[in-house]
Order: structure tokens, then sequence, then C-alpha cells
């Protein structure tokens, strides 16, 4: 009896759990004041500097890792791939379904690389020892970066907020604080600036709320001038119409990693990660890489060059 009373208490919250979404895409709806770290990513260089003046290719991955919940298959499967930069989504601080690990900086200590991480989310039933459990986007690099910034769509679901009826404590439920951002992080390569987008939209839409906060990357992207080298790379959650984003990305100038093709990048079926690169950057090759284990995403890779800056006379 009481697993059965359990099982429909459950069953209520989830109920009005999908209430909640379904009245709850309203902009500007969610947490309009966040405490600081929301909006300060944390910065660690540690790479050892490099001469990036002679260097001609970056060789990119775009992964979400599913919280690190596998971070010793992550770490097998990256070690024998150099990359130069790596854009991760869904990846935990303190959070207990991953041990309490800070899984941004165990990466970048385990790689060797430079590390930015933005926090997305704060994870209410995560929480454990008295402190707050995060799940957020982490670029790690071996090239310098200039600096870091959190662009937090104002276009939030509120399918995430706590709600009196609604059991926080439940990783069932999964209650939240904050909301879906883009990592945006400067760097430097070749003596230039190479501007990353590490873009997580939104899962809980069927493509409305995910296609406004892209409008909302093209739009901050006006404050760069269109010779700048920039890479938008990340979980675009597309599987209702992914071509729609392809598409709206090549009216902007920029290329898919994966050109003209629409790649699976869910062990299921769908297209949800991608790699666009706009400017004097060139991408020589790129590809969905299925043979990688340790999530239920698979990475998006990216080999791309540059020619150098013709010198003004």
């Amino acid at each position: 009896m009481r697993t059965l009373y359990g099982a429909a208490i459950i069953c209520g919250c989830l109920f009005l759990s999908r209430i909640a979404f379904v009245g709850g895409d309203s902009p500007r709806e969610q947490h309009p004041s966040l405490p600081a770290p929301f909006s300060t990513p944390r910065l660690i260089q540690r790479a050892t500097p490099s001469p990036t003046a002679s260097r001609r290719t970056i060789r990119i991955f775009s992964w979400n890792i599913d919280h690190g919940k596998q971070l010793a298959t992550i770490e097998a499967e990256l070690a024998p791939e150099p990359g130069d930069v790596y854009l991760l989504q869904e990846v935990d601080w303190n959070a207990k379904r991953t041990g309490s690990t800070d899984v941004a900086i165990e990466l970048a200590r385990f790689l060797h690389l430079n590390m930015a991480y933005g926090i997305e989310f704060e994870e209410l039933s995560q929480e454990g020892h008295g402190k707050p459990a995060y799940i957020g986007q982490a670029t790690l690099t071996r090239l310098p970066i200039r600096t870091a910034r959190v662009l937090r769509f104002q276009r939030q679901s509120g399918f995430w907020k706590p709600r009196r009826w609604i059991p926080s404590y439940l990783p069932l439920m999964q209650r939240r604080i904050g909301g879906r951002i883009a990592l945006v992080t400067e760097l430097e390569f070749q003596g230039r600036l190479v501007v990353v987008y590490n873009v997580h939209l939104e899962s809980r839409s069927a493509g409305a709320i995910q296609m406004e906060q892209f409008d909302e990357i093209l739009s901050d992207l006006q404050r760069y001038s269109p010779e700048t080298d920039v890479i938008v790379g990340g979980d675009f959650n597309s599987k209702y119409f992914p071509s729609a984003f392809l598409k709206k990305m090549e009216q902007r100038g920029f290329r898919s990693a994966t050109g003209e093709r629409v790649e699976r990048t869910h062990v299921i079926a769908m297209a949800l990660d991608w790699i666009f690169v706009r400017g004097p950057l060139r991408v020589n090759a790129g590809e969905v890489r299925r043979d990688f284990h340790g999530s239920d995403h698979y990475p998006v890779y990216a080999e791309l060059s540059a020619e150098p800056r013709k010198q003004s006379k």
C-alpha cells in the first residue's frame, strides 16, 4: 500500500510539473536575479603557453558529456585524441550523481588545459555536504583565454522552476534555479581573436524556445565585426527541425563542420549537436564521432585552419 501511495504521489507531481511546463514558457519568468557565481565564469589558466603564431590548425570537439557520470571513460576517449578546444555541455560541479566531483576541473587537470566554466543551473536535488550543486558548460583549451562571459538567455522555459507542490529534493523532479546559457570565450590564435560560443539550448520545447535562444546568440554576435573568427558549437536540442538551424546559420555566413549533412549525434536517433564556423577560418574536416563512449551524445569533431592575415601596405 505504501508503495502504491508513493507511486501515486510521484505520478501526481510529474503531472503537475507537465502542467507547469505547458504554461511556463514566458520570457524573463525564471529567476531574474541570480547570485554572482551565475554571471561570472570560473577561469583557470593551466596549459603551458605554446607559440601560437606558427599554429595553423584548431582541432575542436563539442560533446554533451551527460553530467560526467562516466568520467573515467570520457578521459580514456579524449586522452589519445589531442584537441585544441573542447566544448562540453552538461558538466557537473559538486553533484551527488557524480560523487560531488568538480568534473570540469578534473578534465582540465587530466588534459592539462585552460578552462572556462559557466553555471547553467543549480541542481536542488543534487546538493550534498552543505554545498550547492551546479550543472553548466565548460570550455577547455590549450589556447590562451583572453576573457570569458556568460550569455544567459532572456527566453527560458518555466519547466525547471521550483514549485511549492513539487518536492525539490527528489532527483526525478529535477527542480533547478537558473537558466540556459551560452558560455562565450575569447581565445588567442595566431595573434588574433577567435570567439567561441559554447551553447546548450532548451530541451523542454517543441522548437520555439530553442529558436528564440538561437536568435539571442545571433544578436549577441553583432558586437563582433564580420571578419572576426567565430565558432558556435554545442547541444542545440534541435531534435524537431535540425535543418532549420543549419539553413539559418548558412544564411548568416556560417559553415557546418559536417557540411550539408544533418547527422545523428544522439544514441537514439536525433541531430542535436553542431559546430558552426564563420570568418577566415576554414573547415578542413568534420565528423560525428560515433566510436566514442561515455555519454548518450556523440561528440562532433572539426579541424579548422586559417590563412595568415594579409599585411596592410
